[in-house]
């Protein structure tokens, strides 16, 4: 679900859009965002274009989380993230799907690392993408969208009551992956139900 908060995000962006309130909510109602799944892989649309190449740069990223903070941004995005959880089975991930978007999911992982081991992975990220940045920003950045996630007023990020803690600072992705599989054959097992 953040890859449609960063498609939302870009929207402002390309509209000169930063932070007044008022704009953003205007806006909001004209940007289209959704997602399709063509050869398995996600594709987020804007409007009907393909961005999932231009959603992933830090200014794409810092816009989200100030956007995310706006009362019209978050009902309308989690309107639509609903709907595609009704269409399906899912797996969502994003900074408030067991708090807010979906409450009932059967299985919810809090997934976290050290903000030191996300910085270093977002920065081997960009360095094989070909762009420049900082360590030393890129952790100050994560800092302080971390700070404004917590804080915000709208579906503040915290962990779920009912979902399990996965520090991943010392894990492999193919280790977070299995354990997370674990999870799911055991919560499948307790609760013989489909999962949503």
């Amino acid at each position: 679900t953040g890859a449609m908060y960063r498609a939302m995000a870009l929207y402002f962006i390309r509209k000169g859009i930063l932070k007044e309130e008022e704009e953003i909510s205007r806006a909001c109602e004209e940007a289209k965002v959704s997602i399709q799944y063509i050869d398995r892989e996600q594709v987020v649309l804007l409007n009907g274009e393909n961005v999932n190449h231009l959603i992933r740069t830090e200014e794409v990223g810092n816009m989200a989380s100030i956007s995310s903070a706006n009362k019209e941004v978050r009902e309308r995005l989690l309107k639509l993230q609903r709907e595609m959880a009704k269409k399906e089975n899912v797996v969502m991930d994003g900074r408030d799907i067991g708090t807010k978007v979906l409450p009932d999911a059967n299985v919810k992982i809090y997934l976290t690392a050290s903000v030191f081991v996300r910085a270093k992975r977002r920065y081997n990220e960009l360095k094989e993408k070909g762009e420049v940045s900082s360590l030393d920003a890129i952790e100050l950045d994560i800092i302080e969208r971390d700070r404004r996630d917590m804080t915000r007023e709208i579906s503040p990020l915290k962990q779920a009551k009912d979902a399990i803690l996965i520090d991943s600072s010392h894990m492999t992705v193919e280790q977070v992956v299995q354990k997370i599989i674990e999870i799911c054959k055991q919560k499948n097992g307790e609760e013989k139900k489909e999962w949503r």
